[in-house]
Order: C-alpha cells, then sequence, then structure tokens
C-alpha cells in the first residue's frame, strides 16, 4: 500500500475544506492585529517582573488584548495557570459557596475535573465543600432543552458548565450557534445564574466566541489555541468584570487579586504566541481535516467527517481496537520534532481513572496545539489528534501513523 499516494488523493478532496479555512484564518488574523493596535502594543510590554509583580505594563496591556480578541467586558490572562483545568478549578471555587448548586448541561466534564467536582472523592472537592453538582446529558449531539428549562424551575442553580470540546468520548463538540440557543432559553429563566463554558480547544475556529453569544465566563488554556504554540505555559478566564476579579482573588488572593502576578519574562511569548494563532490553529485544522480523510478512507470510523463543520481542533478517529490506537499513538511520536525516539505507552496518569497513552513530542510539555495524540485504554478505543504547528509537520506526523498502524 503506497502512503503517499493515499495523501495525495485525500488531499486532492479536501482543497476546498482548506479553502474555508483559510478565509476563517484571514478574519480571526485581522481580529488579532486590531486589538494589538488598539491597544498600542510596543516593546515596552515585552518587559519582565519578578516577586510581586506589581504595575507590570506588559501583563495588564496582554489581558486587555486578549480581552478585545474574546470580546469580553474583561480578561485574567496568567501563566500562574498551570493548565485549562487548573484555570476552571480557579473559577469554579471562585464562582460557588457552600449549598450552591453546579449544573453541567454537556453530560460529565473532562476526567480531569472528576476530583475537582467530587465525581470521583477528594477532600479538596468542591463536594467536600458542601458544593452540589448535577448533570444533564446531551440528547443527539444538542442540549436537552427541555429537561434544561425542567431543572431551571424547579430551584435555583448558582452556576452551568459547558464544556464545548468532547474530552474523551463520543459525542460531538458544541458549535456557537447551539450555545446562543441554549443561553437564550436559560436567560429566559433565571438571568441571574452563571454562564461558564470552557472554551479549551476551539478559539479560533468559529468566528463568534461564547462571550459574544451570551455566555458569563470563558475559559481556555495558551498551551492550546490561544498560545500558537509559543506560549510556554498559563491559561485565561474572560468574561464579566466583576467574575474576572473574583477569579483573580482565587487565582492570588482576596485583597490583592490582579495586582500581584510576576511575569517572569512571558510577556513577549504570549503576545507573540497570541499573534501567530490564527495560522497556527488554521494548520491544526488542516492536519484534522487530513487526518479525517485518510483514516476514513483506510475504513475507520470518523469524527468529525473531513467535510464537516468543526467547533475545535480535536479528530476522532475510532479504532475499536487497543494495540491499533497504541500503534497510531506510537506513529505520532515518531513524527514529532521532539523524542521522536520515544516509544509512548499506556499508563496510570494522575487524574484519569483509566489508563491513558499520550502521544506529544513537542517543545512545550503537554501542548495541544503542537501535533498529539492520546487516548484512554478504553472501548471503542478512540485516538484523540489535535494540533499541528505547521500543515507541514502535520502531514509528515499523520504520513508516520498510518504507515505504523499499516506497517
Amino acid at each position: 500500500m503506497d502512503i503517499n499516494n493515499i495523501i495525495k488523493n485525500a488531499e486532492n478532496s479536501i482543497k476546498e475544506e482548506f479553502d474555508k479555512v483559510d478565509e476563517l484564518c484571514m478574519k480571526n488574523s485581522e481580529k488579532v492585529l486590531s486589538a494589538f493596535k488598539k491597544n498600542k502594543i510596543s516593546e515596552a510590554h515585552f518587559s519582565s517582573t519578578t516577586g510581586y509583580g506589581y504595575d507590570d505594563i506588559g501583563r495588564d496591556a496582554i489581558e486587555k488584548v486578549f480581552k478585545d480578541v474574546l470580546g469580553s467586558e474583561d480578561a485574567l490572562v496568567r501563566s500562574q495557570f498551570i493548565s485549562g483545568s487548573h484555570a476552571l478549578t480557579v473559577a469554579l471555587f471562585a464562582y460557588l459557596r457552600p449549598g450552591d448548586v453546579m449544573l453541567s448541561i454537556t453530560g460529565t466534564p473532562y476526567d480531569t475535573l472528576h476530583e475537582v467536582i467530587g465525581i470521583v472523592p477528594n477532600n479538596s472537592s468542591l463536594k467536600s465543600f458542601g458544593i452540589n453538582y448535577e448533570q444533564i446529558e446531551l440528547i443527539n449531539n444538542d442540549f436537552d432543552y427541555e429537561k434544561i428549562k425542567e431543572r431551571l424551575m424547579k430551584s435555583k442553580v448558582k452556576l452551568i458548565e459547558i464544556q464545548r470540546s468532547k474530552g474523551y468520548s463520543t459525542r460531538k463538540s458544541i458549535s456557537i450557534k447551539n450555545i446562543e440557543k441554549v443561553v437564550k432559553i436559560i436567560r429566559e429563566i433565571d438571568s441571574d445564574v452563571i454562564i461558564m463554558v470552557d472554551n479549551c480547544y476551539c478559539e479560533f475556529v468559529e468566528e463568534k466566541t461564547p462571550i459574544e453569544v451570551g455566555a458569563d465566563i470563558i475559559v481556555g488554556s495558551l498551551i492550546k489555541n490561544l498560545g500558537g504554540g509559543i506560549a510556554p505555559n498559563g491559561a485565561y478566564i474572560a468574561g464579566k468584570s466583576n467574575l474576572v476579579n473574583l477569579a483573580a482573588e482565587r487565582l492570588t488572593l482576596p485583597g490583592e487579586g490582579r495586582e500581584v502576578g510576576p511575569t517572569l519574562g512571558i510577556n513577549k511569548s504570549i503576545l507573540q504566541g497570541l499573534f501567530i494563532a490564527p495560522s497556527v490553529v488554521a494548520s491544526a485544522l488542516k492536519t484534522a481535516i487530513l487526518a479525517s480523510k485518510v483514516l476514513e478512507d483506510l475504513g475507520y470510523k470518523v469524527e468529525p467527517r473531513y467535510n464537516d463543520n468543526r467547533v475545535d481542533i480535536v479528530q476522532n478517529i475510532e479504532f475499536g481496537n487497543p494495540d491499533k490506537l497504541i500503534k497510531f499513538c506510537q506513529g505520532i511520536q515518531m513524527g514529532s520534532p521532539i523524542d521522536s525516539f520515544a516509544v509512548p505507552e499506556a499508563w496510570d496518569m494522575p487524574g484519569y481513572t483509566d489508563k491513558v497513552i499520550m502521544a506529544a513530542g513537542t517543545f512545550t510539555q503537554g501542548s495541544s496545539i503542537e501535533i498529539s495524540c492520546d487516548g484512554p485504554i478504553r472501548e471503542p478505543y478512540i485516538a484523540y489528534l489535535q494540533g499541528g504547528l505547521t500543515y507541514e509537520y502535520g502531514k509528515l506526523a499523520i504520513t508516520s501513523a498510518v504507515k505504523n498502524i499499516i506497517e
């Protein structure tokens, strides 16, 4: 079987989809450039602070740029966030109090939040502080609007959580269109409930953000889309100013909030990463589209299909076989720039209930906007592929992975 011919034939079939990605990239690039110009970003904003981090003009400018790019009242963008899951945790502990109810309307959240919420017992969980958790499952990859209405009319819910990306599940990711619809329904019943959206993997994949269709707060990671493969760590919380400030006081301490937090030389990396993020996200989308077409042509079930509308950078490939899943991830590792000689194996990762295999030969540890692939070792044995700093490198990684499962 000639792998190069398979790739070439697939590319000939997806040119129209690539044109759509290029058009989106241009719109998002214009949005980012406009935010840089509006906030008069200069070399002075590349400066660094240490210790407490008082009066960091670069940090403050970064948060204004992110605010404008995301269409929000305010934004908290900090390297003190270890991950997207950490930022989500900070937000949840900032907004919820003992006796409050948190309601997920996209089913069970991502594995790393299970101990945070208390789905898996932990003495530091929300549950251990007397915060109640409920969830409503999706129906046919859409919100269960009737159940949501019934639950909101029953008793007070403090916070509604929406996870846009699919996580380790077989469902589709949630579009801006569907978020806009459910927000409108929620607001007809409760104008005060906090609507918080986990926006990880979704930035710059659609033209609008959840904030622009009525969500109160969104959270994302800088080692995913908005970091552009340059930001070495960090995350953001953006939305209404009062909620952003509450999160800042939970991240640092009450009374100091966002006024502290040294940047330690990271400002330029965050700004440069955001600047090229539209192009990098476009490369990740093209890589996913190619993988979808190639693997579907080889007989595997994929989601989304190559010509489906996409709302995140994640590509599901269902192998139905643990060995194929492992081989594919190992092939991605072989096609990566860092640790290409390493052979990833499934292991018991902290925060996960199943063994997980993770391939990520990345410049930044765990970066999902760089080419990476992972999946839990459980039926139906799905690989979750994401990233690609350039399409060319993404294509080489896909070629390597396909060779590994065939040979």
